[in-house]
């Protein structure tokens, strides 16, 4: 995955925006695909419909980014996209609703009303989606400045939630040090996390 500086994926838009080629377009859909697709997953669409979608949402994307004028004081790319994602969910969903209407499938409909579609609703899902992304995104650039060790320690305590003196059986280091080696890490990642955070708006 590429993990760019904040200052590079401001410029990667703008590469975008200005007649970009097909290595700009593949960095972009690298880093804004999984937080399109995530967003529509949970949002209850199966695996093939989510994809469709995000391969709409890219389409309006590529369609308008000669016209994007980015400037974060605006409201920024994120939010853009967000727009442009809950544009294409929304018409999806009311096409199904539709669609599931007619054909009496009662148990997708239930579904998909499951889902409250409120703009606050969407929003939120969307800044947690987003989170989400981002602390991965930070734990796969920081992941090879650890020891095998000293990232066994934090994954399986932080992120599996297991307890240190079963992890310290499992991998060999005392207790303490598990918990070092969690905080280290721990460190680490909320410092990756701000950095990613600067262009983030």
């Amino acid at each position: 995955m590429v993990h760019e500086s904040p200052v590079t994926r401001a410029s990667l838009l703008m590469r975008l925006r200005d007649g970009s080629n097909q290595d700009d377009w593949r960095e972009f859909v690298e880093l804004y695909s999984p937080l399109v697709y995530g967003f529509v997953r949970n949002r209850g669409l199966q695996d093939a419909d989510a994809a469709d979608l995000l391969q709409d949402v890219l389409r309006s994307v590529a369609g308008a980014m000669d016209r994007l004028d980015y400037d974060k004081q605006k409201g920024g790319f994120r939010a853009w996209l967000f727009t442009i994602t809950r544009n294409k969910l929304s018409t999806f969903l009311t096409s199904r609703r539709s669609h599931n209407q007619a054909s009496g499938d009662s148990g997708q409909h239930e579904l998909l009303a499951a889902h409250p579609d409120s703009s606050r609703s969407l929003k939120e899902d969307w800044e947690r989606e987003f989170q989400r992304q981002l602390a991965a995104q930070a734990m796969q650039t920081i992941q090879t400045e650890f020891e095998g060790k000293t990232w066994q320690a934090f994954w399986q305590t932080a992120v599996e939630g297991q307890p240190a003196a079963e992890v310290s059986r499992l991998i060999g280091l005392s207790p303490g040090a598990i918990y070092v080696a969690k905080s280290r890490v721990l460190t680490r990642l909320k410092a990756e996390v701000e950095r990613l955070m600067v262009d983030a708006e």
